[in-house]
């Protein structure tokens, strides 16, 4: 992904992003999307783009492992979130959903993955300290809690599934306040004509109707054209 592409990416939001997808697979039907409704830690936040370096934690109970053990697997967990490509984000499982508690994304940890060069966090889990967290590291996490809990941890490089959506260690993820899409090795050069095609075919119904009232004649002529572009 070079960096026209990147910016680009990062200047639309993530339903622009899956429409596009579809648009340079000529067809509807792409579904490696989340579903359900998120939460934003910075709603108005650009969107954050990168490559998924993904773990899975839990907060329940401690973890039965020696001490010993869960501290290496915490640090080679940080290790692996500072290696790889960059851009990236932190797509990380709570296994505790739906019963989740635990809140692994705070002020700290936020903080540190920012510094350790991450784009931003995409969870199922729980996130707070609203307010604190650091300018340009975007939460989207599934719940809003108080409590850490017992988190810790399961095991890092492995794949994540979050909002029912299984993403890779590895794979390109898109994602903003309306939830995250996993963008698919074949679509990515043509992705910046597929965004283009698709805010052409969009202003050919957008702008009229923006206007002002519209007979059916007007918005008859202004759809043809919208479905013409859009082919």
């Amino acid at each position: 992904m070079d960096n026209a592409l990147l910016e680009l990416l990062r200047s639309v939001d993530t339903p622009t992003v899956c429409n596009a997808i579809e648009t340079a697979q000529g067809k509807r039907g792409f579904n490696r999307y989340t579903r359900g409704t998120v939460l934003a830690s910075a709603p108005e936040h650009r969107a954050m783009v990168g490559y998924a370096r993904t773990a899975r934690i839990s907060a329940l109970k401690p973890s039965s492992d020696p001490a010993d053990v869960v501290r290496e697997r915490r640090l080679g967990y940080y290790r692996h979130m500072s290696e790889g490509p960059r851009p990236a984000i932190a797509v990380v499982e709570d296994v505790d959903v739906p019963n989740a508690v635990g809140a692994y994304w705070g002020e700290v940890n936020t903080t540190v993955h920012k510094a350790l060069g991450l784009d931003g966090a995409l969870t199922n889990g729980v996130m707070r300290d609203l307010g604190d967290l650091p300018d340009g590291f975007p939460v989207i996490a599934g719940s809003v809690g108080p409590s850490h809990a017992f988190v810790h941890v399961v095991d890092f490089a492995a794949g994540a599934n979050v909002f029912d959506l299984h993403v890779n260690e590895g794979d390109l993820v898109h994602a903003d306040r309306h939830g995250a899409v996993v963008i698919p090795d074949d679509v990515i050069s043509d992705l910046a004509a597929a965004i283009e095609t698709l805010f052409r075919a969009e202003a050919c119904i957008l702008e009229p109707a923006r206007k002002g009232p519209m007979t059916f004649a007007e918005f008859e002529a202004a759809w043809a054209a919208f479905e013409a572009a859009r082919t």
